[in-house]
């Protein structure tokens, strides 16, 4: 059979060769774009990340990132544990998570960030969301997540970050700052939890009225810990960080509500709260217990800013920064007794203003030494205030253009007895009105160690800022007297040692003139007294004598030695008082005489930590003999006759306050009665007070009213009546304790003459066998 011959196959179609296009050479330069972009991005956020050629400013090391710092402020305590106060440029206090209540959390997460617990750091859809919105003019939401806000906040990326050569205000600035707030929320978010994330969120952002944090937030407006806040409450403080000036609901309380609202409806669409539950809350008002802290509140406040000053210059040398660091500062001040003392200061002010203002009423209180009103007082002591200063720096010293502003009268908060009030005044108004005001400072310390327990430097720390317990030194008349009687005892003088009531006169020196001292109402006696009861009854005449006796550089010696050191002339006069110091320094000095002689130098702070508990820095009170134990305490012994002795001036103490226990104290006067002092002793405490005008040439015009023992000494009286009825102080009431040797000399002068002169002994068997030798290089 033939063979069949096969089937011829069909040629197959030959395939087109692929046809070079536009649509290929489109996909080529897409592709090579977008690997373009990829490699440009990547070189890009490297190039940030480094900051190459330093063109994008700095970025936060590794150890920056792990110890982020943001400011937090420094708390101030008392030694019995209460918050006196802060100090701040940014209000912010930590709180830890365990202390966030969950309905703040998911208010925050529900309204800034709602895939908080799904991201690292970037949330791509809403970054995708935030271009969108920019391209369409249709802001419906923002790009940046939470961990970008907290990156912005503590690393101020728009502010310390910001100092490359391509920075700026600009789209390239923007984009360059963006940049890094990504790379920093990723690295955040590598380094610590979602719980650190979020603390750190609601710890560092700003709520308003110089509230930073949660903490101060809470406090702030609702006068709540954050763990206590109700959902209406910690959604309205959410509401707040997206614009603290927009929605506060301070200054715009419609605006925060509808935020609010709208913050409570957010969190029940993520199904955090029920339907229900947002309906009852969103219709509730906005109850707000406002208060914005600042140094003029609180307890102490004259005392906070004394202690500002010392730690100003430990935080220089150990570099540290007080109004940022968040240390903690542990005082001395008792805060139940500086309450007393704060409140003490009021009720004593109030009642001798009113007496004040009737004193003088219808007349001008500014007088000379002839009781003549001085001329053109209010316009010079304008031009001592920084008001006038500014003013003539602002006009370039135009007179007329100063003295408009002058008198143009303003609404200006004022402060009165009743409470502040807004008037309207000119600032030589409201000088004139502030300057008929009595001014007074209060210390309370214990003379054993030294530590302060009340400090109270004026009546309102708002409106009178000179601290009067130790910026202020005036001249402390008769409360210096001590000092003498002290140097009198110390150089062989006994307490019994008599001295007749006569005028004791200094030459004439140098252009000096003859100097005879007067007793208080300008005659002398004849009669003979005891020196304890020339010190108890203010003497003049037998004090100017012991001066005489004892040289004044001898008084002057022993003041510097007790802790006087201000500047003291050596002159006659220095007995009495004539040379200014402070009410800090005389405190010092009289608690000496408590203290077994020792000098111990009043104490503020006992400890200092930083924000994590760790002790940076305990203080010691730095003490020195100064005295004999037999000498502090004759001296202790001789005050207390001022409060026991017939004619002593601080008999009232007994007799008018009923105080059953034993009590030293001094009152002092100066001339014209321009000031008034009191200072009071007992076994644990030593109090020191100052009362009179702002300057010298205001006071009352006579002793009825302006001397220690009317306008000073009662002061001391309701104070102390409030520290002995409190019996959870635990204040000493005595008896004074007695030196462990037996005394060398006698103290009960009762038994020499009774009272009557015809026994008092011979003054030259009265003195001491030994006086001190001041030579001496141990005094």
């Amino acid at each position: 059979m033939p063979t069949p011959t096969p089937a011829r196959r069909p040629k197959p179609t030959p395939l087109k060769p692929a046809r070079k296009g536009r649509f290929t050479a489109f996909a080529r330069t897409m592709w090579l774009l977008f690997g373009t972009g990829v490699l440009g991005l990547v070189l890009f956020v490297l190039a940030v990340s480094g900051n190459f050629l330093e063109l994008f400013g700095r970025m936060p090391n590794l150890k920056t990132l792990e110890n982020p710092r943001s400011e937090l402020a420094s708390e101030i305590y008392s030694a019995d544990g209460v918050l006196l106060g802060k100090y701040f440029r940014e209000n912010r206090t930590p709180v830890e998570f365990k202390d966030l209540p969950q309905n703040l959390i998911d208010a925050l997460i529900a309204t800034e960030d709602v895939r908080f617990e799904q991201h690292s750091g970037i949330d791509m859809k809403s970054v995708f969301r935030a271009v969108a919105g920019v391209a369409t003019f249709n802001r419906n939401g923002g790009g940046s997540t939470l961990t970008q806000q907290v990156a912005k906040v503590l690393f101020r990326t728009r502010a310390d970050l910001n100092d490359g050569a391509l920075n700026g205000n600009g789209k390239m600035g923007l984009l360059i700052t963006k940049t890094k707030e990504w790379i920093l929320a990723i690295r955040l978010e590598r380094n610590y939890t979602k719980r650190e994330i979020l603390r750190m969120y609601l710890n560092t952002v700003e709520y308003g009225s110089n509230s930073f944090g949660i903490n101060t937030a809470a406090k702030t407006f609702f006068n709540k810990k954050p763990k206590d806040l109700t959902n209406a409450e910690a959604a309205t403080l959410v509401g707040i960080v997206n614009a603290p000036g927009r929605f506060s609901p301070v200054t715009h309380p419609n605006r925060s509500k509808k935020r609010r609202n709208w913050v409570l409806r957010q969190m029940a669409k993520s199904n955090y709260i029920t339907t229900a539950q947002m309906v009852a809350d969103t219709a509730k008002p906005i109850v707000l217990k406002y208060s914005v802290e600042n140094p003029s509140k609180g307890l102490a406040p004259y005392f906070r800013a004394e202690v500002a000053k010392s730690l100003l210059a430990w935080a220089r040398e150990t570099d540290h920064d007080l109004y940022s660091d968040g240390l903690k500062i542990y005082t001395t001040i008792d805060s139940r007794m500086q309450e007393y003392a704060e409140k003490s200061v009021a009720e004593h002010l109030t009642l001798q203003q009113k007496w004040f203002t009737q004193h003088w009423k219808g007349q001008l209180p500014w007088r000379d030494e002839n009781g003549k009103v001085i001329p053109n007082f209010l316009n010079i002591s304008m031009r001592r205030t920084q008001r006038y200063k500014s003013l003539m720096n602002l006009h370039e010293g135009n007179r007329d253009s100063v003295n408009y502003y002058l008198n143009k009268k303003y609404k200006m908060p004022v402060f009165t007895w009743e409470g502040e009030k807004e008037m309207l005044m000119s600032p030589l108004d409201s000088l004139a009105y502030y300057k008929r005001f009595l001014r007074a400072g209060f210390m309370a310390m214990n003379p054993l160690n030294g530590q302060i327990k009340a400090w109270v430097g004026g009546s309102n720390y708002k409106f009178f800022k000179f601290d009067h317990v130790r910026q202020g030194k005036r001249q402390p008349g008769s409360t210096f007297k001590p000092i003498v009687y002290a140097a009198a005892i110390d150089q062989g003088y006994s307490p019994c040692y008599p001295r007749p009531d006569v005028a004791t006169t200094f030459p004439a020196v140098a252009g000096r003139a003859p100097y005879t001292p007067r007793n208080f109402d300008g005659n002398f006696s004849g009669r003979v007294f005891t020196l304890r009861q020339a010190l108890a009854r203010s003497m003049n005449s037998i004090t100017a004598w012991l001066v005489m006796k004892l040289t004044p550089e001898t008084i002057v010696t022993y003041a510097k030695r007790i802790g006087i050191n201000s500047p003291i002339e050596a002159v006659p006069a220095v007995g009495f008082g004539s040379s200014d110091c402070n009410i800090y320094e005389l405190c010092g000095a009289y608690a000496t005489f408590v203290n077994k002689g020792y000098w111990t130098e009043p104490m503020m702070v006992t400890r200092i930590e930083d924000k994590n508990g760790n002790v940076l820095r305990e203080f010691v009170p730095r003490a020195k003999e100064v005295l004999s134990e037999e000498t502090a305490y004759i001296m202790t012994n001789m005050l207390q006759a001022s409060t026991t002795e017939p004619g002593g001036t601080s008999t009232i103490l007994h007799t008018g306050f009923k105080f059953p226990y034993e009590i030293g104290a001094k009152t002092g006067t100066t001339s014209n009665y321009s000031d008034a002092w009191f200072m009071g002793i007992t076994p644990d405490l030593v109090c020191g007070m100052w009362v009179g005008g702002e300057d010298r040439s205001i006071h009352f015009r006579s002793g009825t009213y302006g001397q220690g023992a009317r306008l000073a000494l009662p002061l001391y009286g309701l104070f102390m009546q409030k520290v002995y009825k409190d019996k959870s102080i635990g204040i000493n009431t005595g008896p004074f304790p007695k030196p462990t040797a037996p005394l060398s000399i006698e103290i009960d002068c009762s038994r020499y003459y009774g009272g009557q002169r015809d026994t008092i002994p011979d003054a030259q068997k009265m003195e001491r066998r030994d006086p001190v030798d001041l030579s001496r290089e141990d005094i």
